[in-house]
C-alpha cells in the first residue's frame, strides 16, 4: 500500500482508527469471506452469483429482474421533527445509498440523468461505493465523480461495509466531504444543526459516536449518518434527532408486498427499509440504488430520497403516517399496474409512464410519505 496514503490517513482520522480499518481490511482479503457470517448472508454469496443466475433464468425472473435496477423511484419524505431549529423548517437532504458504482452500470446511467432535475440543500451519501467488499476500487472512484458532478450543493458522505478506506483520499478530491467519526456544523443565520457520521458499523466495527459527537460545539439538533442502522439504540441513546442510513438494499430480492427474503442485518424487520422510530429518534433506511452479489431487483425498485424536515409538533401513534405512505404509494402502484399490462407502444402504456414518473418524482405535497 502506498505510504503517501497511510500517512495521509493517520493524519486525517489519528493512527489507531487508521491502522485497525487497514489491517482488518488485509485480513478480510486475505480470507475474502468475513468470520461468523451465516449461510444466507449475502458476504457469503461471492461464489455463487452464477447459481443465482440461473434459478431467476429457470423461473423466468432474471431479464426483468435486471431491467428493474435501472428503475428508479424517487421518493419525498416529510418528517415532522419537534427540535428542528425554525431556519432550516422546509431544509431539504438529498439521501442515496448502497451505489455498488461499478457493478451497476444502467443504474448509474439512469441515475445521472435524474439528478439534474432535483431540488435540496445537500446531499448524503450512506455508503457502499463498491461493488465487491475487497479488490480494486479506481472504477468505482471513475463512476461516482460522474454521479457526483451531477449533484449541486455540499455533499456529506460515510463509509460501508464494502468501502476500503484507501478510497478515502479520492472521495475527498471528488468534493464529497466524507465523516468518519467526524461532525460537521451547518448553518442559517444564527441557527445551526448538526451532521455526524461514523465509519462502518457493520462488518468493520470501526464505529465511534462518542468520539463524533465530541467534537459537537454543545446541544442541538443532530442528524447521523451511518451505513447501516443496527447502531440504532446507540444513537437513540445518543440523543440523535434523525438516522439516516442503508446498507440493507430492503432485501433487493423481495417476495410479492416487499416481504425480504434476508436484509443481512441484524434489526427489526420494521427498520429494514423506509421510515421508522425509536424511542424519540426518527430513523429512515434507504433500500439503494445499486444491487450487489448479482444486479436484480424483485419486488424492491431501487431509489433515492429526498427528506423535507418540518418543524413541528409529532403526530400520536403510527395512523396518520401510515395513511400518508398509502396516499402516495397509491398513484404509483396504479400507474405501474397499468404500465404493466399495457401493450408495449401503446397510448396506455405511455400514459401509465407519465403518471408514474411525476407521482414518484414531484407528487402533489397532500401525497408525500410523513412521519410522525
Amino acid at each position: 500500500m502506498n505510504e503517501d496514503i497511510v500517512e495521509h490517513l493517520e493524519r486525517r482520522l489519528g493512527r489507531l482508527h487508521a491502522r485497525q480499518r487497514i489491517g482488518i481490511e488485509d485480513d478480510h482479503e486475505a480470507r475474502v469471506l468475513g468470520q461468523g457470517l451465516n449461510y444466507l448472508h449475502p458476504k457469503n454469496w461471492y461464489y455463487r452469483p452464477a447459481i443465482i443466475r440461473k434459478a431467476l433464468k429457470l423461473t423466468g425472473l432474471y431479464w426483468r429482474a435486471r431491467k428493474n435496477t435501472e428503475r428508479i423511484q424517487i421518493r419525498h419524505y416529510d418528517i415532522v421533527l419537534p427540535e428542528l431549529p425554525s431556519a432550516f423548517d422546509g431544509f431539504t437532504i438529498l439521501q442515496i445509498s448502497d451505489l455498488h458504482v461499478d457493478m451497476n452500470e444502467g443504474a448509474m446511467q439512469r441515475l445521472v440523468e435524474l439528478l439534474p432535475g432535483l431540488a435540496y440543500d445537500v446531499c448524503v451519501l450512506t455508503g457502499d461505493y463498491r461493488g465487491r467488499t475487497f479488490g480494486p476500487f479506481a472504477a468505482t472512484l471513475e463512476g461516482l465523480a460522474r454521479v457526483c458532478a451531477q449533484i449541486t450543493g455540499p455533499i456529506f458522505g460515510v463509509l460501508g461495509n464494502h468501502d476500503t478506506i484507501r478510497m478515502v483520499p479520492g472521495l475527498e478530491e471528488m468534493g464529497i466531504g466524507m465523516l468518519l467519526n467526524e461532525a460537521e456544523t451547518l448553518e442559517r443565520g444564527d441557527q445551526r444543526i448538526h451532521l455526524v457520521g461514523i465509519d462502518d458499523a457493520h462488518y468493520y466495527r470501526v464505529d465511534n459516536i462518542e468520539k463524533a459527537v465530541s467534537q459537537l460545539p454543545g446541544d442541538g439538533f443532530s442528524i447521523l449518518l451511518s451505513h447501516t442502522p443496527e447502531i440504532y439504540r446507540q444513537a437513540a441513546h445518543a440523543d440523535f434527532d434523525l438516522l439516516l442510513s442503508g446498507h440493507t438494499h430492503g432485501g433487493q430480492i423481495c417476495l410479492p408486498g416487499a416481504i425480504p427474503i434476508t436484509l443481512g442485518a441484524k434489526l427489526p424487520r420494521r427498520m429494514g427499509s423506509g421510515l421508522w422510530k425509536y424511542h424519540d429518534m426518527i430513523g429512515y433506511t434507504s433500500v439503494g440504488v445499486g444491487s450487489c452479489i448479482v444486479p436484480v431487483r424483485i419486488n424492491c425498485p431501487p431509489e433515492i430520497a429526498l427528506h423535507h424536515l418540518r418543524r413541528g409538533a409529532p403526530n400520536t401513534g403510527d395512523r396518520v403516517q401510515r395513511a400518508s405512505a398509502e396516499a402516495w404509494l397509491a398513484p404509483r402502484a396504479k400507474a405501474s399496474s397499468a404500465l404493466r399490462s399495457a401493450p408495449e407502444g401503446s397510448a396506455a402504456r405511455g400514459a401509465s409512464a407519465q403518471l408514474a414518473t411525476s407521482a414518484a418524482t414531484t407528487g402533489p405535497s397532500r401525497s408525500r410519505n410523513s412521519m410522525w
